[in-house]
């Protein structure tokens, strides 16, 4: 990030936003954004700015998900679909190594060639805190992992900041958005009325400015920017939300809450919520061989805290209730992942809820907890003076 004295603030219009993809894609980056497949927004390739989903937007709901078309023209309408980042930085399925035999000779061969060099177009604020808590899982530590490192290195990241946010989101509540505040090299707040269609850039690195130089730019009036602000202002409106304060506490000293039996009535185990999250980085490891044995592999891919064989130690599973498995996912992502990894490991997408079968709602359940603290513990708390 540039310092803050240096911040700069320009506006382009489609023309110059053209020139964006050719750009990135002739200094050597992959270029993926959000595009229209199979009735949802993903994330894939582009070459040109006509790939990207112009006029839609979405509805979201939990366990609801719909596009419809608008005639404004918008090209980040839609808020995070099914998909996230991170199945580009930490793929779902990865071959670890290799192994051949071959008149007797045993040869081992680790895939751990150049990594695609990815310029992420449209990130989200929330996105953006999302990469951030994969980058102290994955790259912090005695134990980072190699594979996300070079994925992450060298990325180009222009982000988008919301100017109206699904119902299921309640990234304002979490404090990692609407607005991109950092982690980026571009960030984009769309404007289209009947005037013109014009984007108001923030610049987040040297090497943004260099981009946005040469698609070319000019300063963005104090007009343009109060209403590229107020339009950005507006998506923090939102109806759903989490209240953070003590909220490590309330989720860790309720580890037998009568909320988490209630709420395994409905839950599917699906792991639904652990595969469209994008701070989930959980996996596993499988082994398999030809059958004449002369080449085995192994694979590491994405696993989920919601199956019952996650947790299998000898003699058994763990967490072999429904129950248990619900109660470690939301408490690992809102308390003991802040005393893991210092942070958060929840951005406030929604994703969980809009994705989700049975329609479970994360905020809901923290406020039934909230409001519904056990008859034991409110009996301590009264012993202690505190009630």
């Amino acid at each position: 990030m540039v310092p803050a004295a240096e911040h700069v603030r320009a506006t382009v219009d489609l023309g110059a936003l053209q020139q964006l993809i050719p750009l990135l894609e002739s200094r050597g980056y992959q270029v993926v954004g959000p595009v229209l497949r199979d009735g949802a927004i993903v994330y894939d390739s582009l070459k040109k700015l006509e790939d990207l989903p112009a006029g839609w937007t979405d509805e979201q709901e939990p366990a609801r998900y719909r596009l419809n078309q608008e005639k404004d023209g918008r090209l980040f309408g839609c808020g995070p679909g099914p998909q996230s980042w991170k199945k580009f930085l930490h793929p779902a399925a990865v071959r670890l190594f290799q192994i051949e035999r071959q008149d007797g000779d045993v040869r081992i061969a680790e895939d751990s060639g150049p990594a695609p060099r990815y310029a992420f177009l449209g990130v989200r604020a929330c996105e953006l805190a999302a990469i951030e808590a994969q980058d102290r899982v994955l790259t912090a530590g005695p134990f980072a992992d190699a594979i996300y490192r070079r994925r992450r290195n060298g990325l180009f990241i222009v982000a988008v900041n919301c100017t109206r946010a699904p119902a299921t989101c309640f990234c304002a509540s979490m404090g990692t958005g609407p607005r991109a505040r950092e982690g980026f090299d571009l960030a984009l707040t769309e404007l289209n009325d009947h005037s013109a269609h014009l984007f108001v850039v923030d610049v987040g690195s040297p090497q943004g400015a260099e981009i946005l130089r040469e698609i070319g730019s000019r300063p963005a009036s104090a007009e343009l920017c109060r209403r590229a602000d107020q339009a950005v202002e507006r998506a923090a409106a939102q109806t759903r939300g989490i209240e953070c304060d003590g909220l490590h506490d309330v989720v860790s000293e309720n580890f037998d809450h009568p909320r988490w039996e209630e709420t395994a009535g409905r839950c599917l185990a699906c792991g639904n919520c652990t595969m469209v999250c994008p701070t989930c980085f959980c996996t596993s490891v499988e082994d398999s061989s030809d059958v004449d044995g002369s080449r085995a592999e192994r694979w590491r891919r994405w696993d989920s805290c919601f199956t019952q064989a996650f947790s299998y130690i000898h003699g058994g599973s763990v967490r072999q209730s429904v129950k248990s498995r619900y109660r470690q996912w939301l408490m690992h992502k809102l308390a003991w992942w802040k005393d893991q990894f210092g942070g958060s490991g929840c951005v406030g997408c929604g994703r969980c809820i809009t994705w989700c079968p049975a329609g479970i709602d994360i905020t809901e359940e923290i406020r039934a907890v909230r409001e519904r603290i056990p008859v034991k513990i409110q009996s301590e708390e009264s012993d202690d003076g505190n009630a």
